[in-house]
């Protein structure tokens, strides 16, 4: 029995040999509806690779050695999501979750301003405690996570050479390293750099730009901080300083100039952000380059996204080039019992709360005195001004279930809302819903996009591309990433709001060539075979989840989505069916001229 057994063991793999000598192709997607990034017309076709390139659309006679029934499901290019900063995190994540499970193959880095190089070698505790301020990444994460055997942008680029990943990685290079290298604790002045120090800093970029550094990027939010929390380097930059960064993009012909903008302090007649709107559209008349920065509605002040798309518009016609980002849904904070409540400092029962494990904290709701404890302190209304002892105002949380999570906003929708409907206290529906979902429900904290109609205008307008899911950043607050799935399943699949293939386009050709990223976000021949197969009517998300899998146990918020069953890198299937496969098949992405 054993020696047949051998035998037929024996005879599968030369059948196996000869089926692969037989195969013209790595893989064959059969039967599929191609969207194929350009905005063109849907068409169901066979996509056939071979090393990492596409070689053949339509019908392909030819085997695969690899075949994906696609039949009923729509193929579209890998996403390309141009505003990340998994700089840190992919030292330690190749595969680059949650990005790897919404379909992104390709990502940009090193936005904000703040990047690890270049870096001088006492300086690297300070970038990453810039990184842990401004980002919400944790620094001791951050210094044990990386090497930081590189010193020049350049030597950055080959450790991502280097760097086993699932996904393509490019990044720009930021004014904060930049600014910090050649003037140190003077970077943080109000005054401007002097000609000699903005040459230095002009040639750092030159290196790092030559080097294949994607872009150049700025913050002049005052929102983004040091740890003793002055304004970053880079803040009070002034115009001629950020015109000679631009002058280095044009000179090399290549790059996007991106920053953070400083809307916060608008001016009368909003001068502060027409200001700014106007020293961005010089930039780009100057070098050549396109630039990008961030955009969203905020309902502290609702025109300000009106006026700004209104100077947008004015300066692009008066030949600038510029490309706000946006985003599909509210930008909020993530609460839940996993993590942090709103009620975390409600009294010492929920104080208890902090050094215990889920289960243990499941425990605490499930006991009826315990439970009783809870409401109690969370309802004290001599706690904080204006009743209740919730840190944040309860009339702006909605819980977002752990299946197909409803980031809709509305008054009817609030945990307030659902609460009196319920007939109970805003606490008590809380622990009610997180009892019967074992932990998996969350509340969200809209704090900007809050309104869906805001949020429509800006993505109608023609020069807006879809942008600032910052995977990566702000790890245990909110989480972004699966921005992806949100759009395609509710901007075009349940709102029709796009089409198929102007949704598909948005989030891959749009956003690989604002950063000249050639022969990627398309199927067509001869572009990198990034490729996502997709479950279109199964396509939706799963709940945020909070994890301790970061350096030193370090927590953060994941999400998942259902609906991919296979992304394609670089000709290699990446994830199957939500799962990592094992290929690490990416590259780093460097401009080109």
């Amino acid at each position: 029995m054993h020696d047949r057994l051998e035998l037929l063991a024996a005879a599968a793999k030369t059948e196996w040999r000869i089926s692969m000598s037989k195969a013209e192709f790595d893989i064959v997607i059969r039967g599929g509806d191609v969207v194929d990034g350009t905005g063109a017309r849907t068409k169901k076709a066979d996509v056939a690779i071979a090393g990492d390139r596409i070689v053949a659309i339509g019908q392909v006679e030819g085997k695969g050695a690899q075949e994906i029934d696609a039949t009923g499901k729509v193929v579209t290019p890998g996403f390309v999501d141009i505003h990340t900063h998994l700089d840190a995190q992919l030292a330690w994540d190749p595969i680059g979750s949650s990005s790897c499970w919404h379909g992104i193959t390709s990502v940009v880095m090193g936005n904000c301003g703040v990047t690890f190089a270049p870096v001088k070698t006492e300086d690297i505790s300070h970038l990453a405690e810039m990184m842990e301020s401004v980002e919400d990444i944790p620094r001791e994460a951050i210094l044990q996570g990386l090497p930081w055997d590189w010193r020049t942008y350049g030597e950055y680029l080959s450790f991502l050479d280097g760097l086993p990943k699932g996904i393509n990685v490019g990044g720009m290079v930021g004014h904060v390293a930049v600014r910090w290298n050649v003037m140190g604790e003077e970077s943080l002045d109000e005054e401007p750099a002097t000609a000699e120090q903005v040459a230095q800093m002009c040639d750092l970029v030159d290196e790092a730009i030559g080097a294949g550094a994607l872009g150049f990027s700025t913050s002049r939010t005052l929102l983004h901080r040091t740890p003793d929390g002055r304004p970053i380097p880079g803040t009070f930059a002034d115009d001629e300083e950020l015109f000679a960064f631009a002058d280095v993009l044009g000179r090399h012909g290549k790059g996007v100039f991106e920053s953070a903008p400083r809307f916060e302090k608008a001016g009368a007649d909003w001068s502060g952000l027409k200001h700014e709107i106007k020293t961005l559209g010089e930039v780009t008349r100057r070098s050549g380059r396109p630039s990008t920065f961030g955009l969203v509605y905020n309902a502290v002040r609702p025109d300000m996204s009106d006026v700004a798309l209104a100077e947008v518009a004015a300066e692009n016609r008066k030949g600038a080039e510029l490309r706000p980002q946006t985003t599909c849904r509210p930008i909020g904070v993530v609460l839940g019992i996993q993590h942090r409540t709103p009620w975390a400092r409600a009294g010492e029962t929920w104080k208890s709360m902090q050094d215990m494990n889920l289960g243990e904290r499941l425990a605490l709701i499930r006991d009826s005195n315990t439970r009783r404890m809870l409401i109690e302190e969370a309802n004290n209304p001599e706690k904080i001004h204006g009743g209740g002892s919730a840190m944040v105002d309860l009339s702006r949380l909605y819980l977002l279930d752990a299946e197909n999570p409803d980031y809709r906003v509305g008054p009817e929708g609030t945990l307030e809302a659902k609460a009196a409907q319920a007939g109970v206290t805003p606490v008590e529906y809380f622990l009610a819903e997180t009892d019967r979902s074992d932990g998996s429900v969350m509340l969200s904290l809209p704090i900007l996009n809050q309104d869906y109609e805001a949020i429509e205008t800006m993505m109608a307008d023609e020069a807006i591309v879809m942008g600032l899911a910052d995977a990566g950043a702000h790890v245990g607050q909110i989480m972004d990433s699966s921005q992806p799935t949100y759009f395609l399943s509710h901007w075009v699949r349940d709102t029709g709001f796009f089409t198929l293939e102007e949704g598909v386009r948005r989030i891959t050709s749009d956003t690989a060539d604002l950063f000249g990223l050639v022969d990627r976000g398309r199927i067509v021949e001869g572009a990198y075979a990034d490729v996502n197969v997709i479950d279109f009517e199964r396509l939706s998300l799963i709940g945020p989840e909070y994890v301790h899998d970061f350096p030193g146990g370090a927590g953060r918020y994941i999400q998942r989505g259902t609906g991919y069953d296979a992304t394609i890198v670089n000709g290699k299937v990446f994830m199957e069916d939500g799962e990592h496969t094992g290929e690490l098949a990416g590259v780093t992405l460097r401009s080109t001229d």
